[in-house]
């Protein structure tokens, strides 16, 4: 099972999908690239929503798109890409954003430099029973002064995607999301699609250079452990 495992897909919900038919021109072009299974994870920024109002938005938008997706024979997950805040491994119903079924979150570290209080409150969720799935990791290497808190993170019982883009992009970048899998420092891929032509969805590109430099084992192990977390 083909899984991707970060989307805005769903309208209107985040800076994703504008509108129906959009959304549905997405789910096409996912289905079209072999996806079996989508993970809707819009933004969720706690100092910006109440979470009660956006499970109502992303609600709405699903029903939107339930039966199109169901009509192409793709799978649906409602989640959320969490936006890391202060507190948030002690906040109050965070479990509520789990990608629905699971004990996973997908979860946006901050686009700066880490402390080690940013580490404690993983630890936090971690202790709650949530695992962290880490988003587009790639991007975070930039803002770090050393390597060493980003192996820190990565050392913890927490689960780790890469953007296809990353893949896609320069020599650098594609270097290092090639050794995050190869390294086995990455466990997931996802589109990270917000639209049809600047953040399109491209996870099969993505699964392309890594068959290509790695081998198709590579995707079947992730595939398999998609399955085996996600359930179904």
């Amino acid at each position: 099972m083909i899984i991707d495992f970060h989307t805005h897909i769903l309208p209107g919900v985040d800076d994703g999908s504008r509108s129906t038919e959009m959304s549905e021109e997405m789910l096409k072009r996912e289905k079209a690239q072999g996806v079996d299974r989508i993970l809707l994870t819009p933004h969720f920024y706690a100092d910006r929503m109440r979470m009660g109002s956006f499970l109502t938005r992303r609600e709405e938008a699903f029903d939107k798109i339930k039966d199109i997706a169901t009509g192409l024979g793709l799978e649906l997950q409602k989640g959320a890409e969490v936006a890391f805040f202060p507190g948030i491994g002690r906040a109050e119903e965070i479990e509520t954003l789990c990608i629905e079924g699971t004990d996973l979150m997908l979860l946006e570290m901050p686009f700066r430099r880490w402390e080690d209080a940013d580490i404690t409150e993983v630890e936090y969720l971690i202790r709650r029973g949530i695992v962290p799935v880490i988003a587009h990791i790639e991007r975070f290497f930039g803002y770090q002064k050393s390597k060493s808190i980003m192996e820190e993170l990565m050392d913890m019982p927490v689960l780790v995607q890469v953007n296809a883009e990353c893949l896609l992009g320069g020599w650098s970048d594609r270097r290092l999301g090639i050794n995050l899998f190869k390294n086995e420092r990455a466990h997931f891929l996802g589109s990270d699609c917000h639209n049809l032509d600047s953040r399109r969805p491209n996870l099969e590109e993505g699964r392309q250079v890594l068959a290509k430099k790695l081998g198709q084992d590579v995707l079947e192990k992730i595939d398999d452990l998609g399955s085996e977390v996600l359930g179904g």
